[in-house]
């Protein structure tokens, strides 16, 4: 695992400016259950990043042969990235711009999208990713 996180954090940089953090975040794999207790809300997830463990919980089927699979674990090393850089955001949606961002654009390069993949469409984003009230 650590190989493709350390091609992820590269991706990220180059693609998105991140910082290049080579700290890898713990990974273990969950099931939904356990996600939505580490999340506090009964929405099912792909993955959930832990700031304060700095972990990427990924659901316990999760094994990363697709570029779908791939994408989930781009999308949570983003917020990693953005955690070990101390990086503030003014609401906890506003983060999630970035990691959608690339995940679309880590879909993009297996000719697929967020719609195709996870029925995600563009109303859908802009709630997920804008600060409301």
């Amino acid at each position: 695992m650590e190989p493709l996180l350390s091609a992820i954090v590269t991706w990220l940089s180059l693609n998105f400016g991140m910082p290049a953090i080579h700290e890898h975040p713990w990974v273990q794999f969950a099931a939904p259950e356990t996600m939505e207790a580490v999340r506090g809300s009964a929405e099912t997830v792909e993955a959930i990043y832990d700031d304060a463990s700095r972990t990427i919980f990924l659901d316990e089927k999760w094994q990363g042969k697709t570029p779908a699979e791939l994408s989930v674990l781009v999308h949570e090393m983003v917020h990693h990235l953005q955690n070990a850089a101390g990086l503030k955001y003014e609401c906890p949606q506003a983060r999630e711009q970035q990691a959608y961002a690339a995940q679309q654009r880590w879909l993009g390069l297996f000719g697929s999208d967020l719609r195709k993949e996870f029925e995600l469409d563009a109303m859908t984003l802009l709630v997920r990713t804008r600060c409301m009230g």
